[in-house]
C-alpha cells in the first residue's frame, strides 16, 4: 500500500470519503494545502497516496502508450485499488469519492474507465494516459457524476485531450458537469474548489446532483 496522508472528518464522524491523487513532483501534504484546505466538506474524510518518487508515472499526457508506461500505469493503478479496498474496510456503507489534480485526475480517469468503482469523480486537469492513442478501455461500471474541469491553455493537459476523455466518460453513461477556465493557469482555481466543494456535499447528504447529466 502507498504512504498516505489524512485530512478533514475523522473516519468516525465523516459521512463521505474522498480519495484525492496528487499531480507529478506533488505531495498529498501540498493537495492538503493547495486544494483540500480550500474545500467547503467538513463531513468528508480525505485520503491522500503518496506516488513513490513523486510520480505515479514518467510519461506525459500527450504521450502515447508504451509497454513501460503500461507497466508503470498497472502498478499505479494497483496502488489505487488498495487504498480503495482498505478505506471501504474502514468507512463501510458510506459513499467514496475518487479525484486528483493534474497526473493525479489523469490515474483517477483511468482507475474508473478500467472497472474502478466509486460514487463520484472530480478530475481537476486530467486526460486519458496514452492520450493520443485509440482503442483505450471505457469500462466504466456506474452512472457516477463527474466533475471534469481544465484550462482552455493548459501547458500540460491540452484541450484536445481532456475532450477525449470526458467524451468517454459520457458515452459510458457517466453524469457529467465539466467546466473549461479561459486563461487558468495549471492550478486549481476558486470556481472548481467551489464544483468540487458542492460535489462532495452533495455526495454526503444523499442529494441529486441536477447540473449533472447524460
Amino acid at each position: 500500500m502507498a504512504q498516505s496522508l489524512t485530512s478533514g472528518a475523522s473516519i468516525g464522524s465523516a459521512r463521505a470519503v474522498c480519495l484525492f491523487l496528487h499531480g507529478r513532483g506533488q505531495s498529498a501534504a501540498q493537495m492538503v494545502s493547495d486544494v483540500i484546505s480550500r474545500l467547503d466538506a467538513s463531513d468528508v474524510h480525505f485520503v491522500l497516496p503518496e506516488a513513490p518518487n513523486s510520480a505515479w508515472y514518467d510519461a506525459k499526457a500527450v504521450d502515447g502508450m508504451t509497454p513501460a508506461t503500461a507497466d508503470q500505469l498497472d502498478h499505479a493503478l494497483s496502488l489505487v485499488r488498495t487504498e480503495v479496498a482498505s478505506v471501504a474496510g474502514k468507512m463501510s456503507g458510506r459513499p467514496l469519492v475518487i479525484a486528483g489534480f493534474s497526473q493525479g485526475a489523469c490515474l483517477a480517469t483511468e482507475y474508473l474507465l478500467r472497472g474502478g468503482r466509486a460514487d463520484a469523480a472530480a478530475l481537476l486537469t486530467g486526460c486519458r494516459v496514452g492520450a493520443s492513442d485509440t482503442g483505450l478501455p471505457e469500462d466504466l461500471v456506474a452512472s457516477i457524476p463527474v466533475y471534469a474541469s481544465n484550462g482552455d491553455e493548459d501547458p500540460w493537459v491540452p484541450l484536445w485531450a481532456w475532450n477525449k476523455a470526458r467524451d468517454a466518460f459520457t458515452r459510458g453513461g457517466a453524469r457529467v458537469h465539466s467546466d473549461v477556465f479561459p486563461g487558468r493557469e495549471h492550478l486549481v482555481c476558486d470556481d472548481e474548489i467551489k464544483a468540487f466543494s458542492g460535489l462532495l456535499s452533495a455526495v454526503a447528504e444523499g442529494r441529486d446532483t441536477p447540473e449533472y447529466t447524460t
